[in-house]
């Protein structure tokens, strides 16, 4: 009964992890941030996740600060901040928002006031939707440890 809770979990994280590839939420990089992962260090991917999404909340912020200031006009700064965000989620595999930060980038670099508010929109959006869906993976996986991990003793 246990082996088949885990075996049932490990398929919900599989069909999770191809629904956000099939989307494009994901890349391989992604994957290849699995591939680090192993005994010493069980919680690597969502320790690194978690890591990207203390550091790209703070981004968001600033993000979203200077684009409502009326007197905005440091599209420089807003540049700065969006490299900063497009190189973290390049680094674990979060394909949309980067791509997303490309559109923001090109905005900016227009000067495109209007522009950039549309792609703070749709980057938040996507940050919050990767947020959920990671989250709900993480949870997944942790049910799956404890399912394959706990033994009962066989009474005979």
């Amino acid at each position: 009964m246990l082996g088949l809770d885990a075996d049932r979990l490990r398929a919900d994280m599989n069909r999770l992890l191809a629904l956000l590839f099939h989307q494009g939420v994901l890349d391989e990089q992604f994957l290849q941030l699995q591939q680090l992962q192993d005994e010493s260090s069980p919680n690597f991917v969502s320790e690194v996740v978690n890591i990207y999404f203390h550091e790209s909340e703070k981004l968001l912020r600033n993000l979203r600060s200077l684009l409502m200031d009326r007197e905005f006009s440091d599209y420089k700064k807003l540049g700065i901040h969006l490299n900063q965000m497009m190189g973290s989620s390049s680094s674990i595999g979060a394909k949309r928002v980067r791509n997303v930060c490309v559109a923001f980038r090109a905005a900016s670099e227009q000067n495109n006031r209007a522009g950039c508010l549309r792609a703070l929109e749709l980057l938040e959006h996507e940050y919050c939707y990767l947020n959920n869906k990671l989250h709900e993976l993480f949870q997944i996986e942790q049910q799956r440890v404890l399912a394959a991990g706990v033994r009962y003793p066989m009474h005979m």
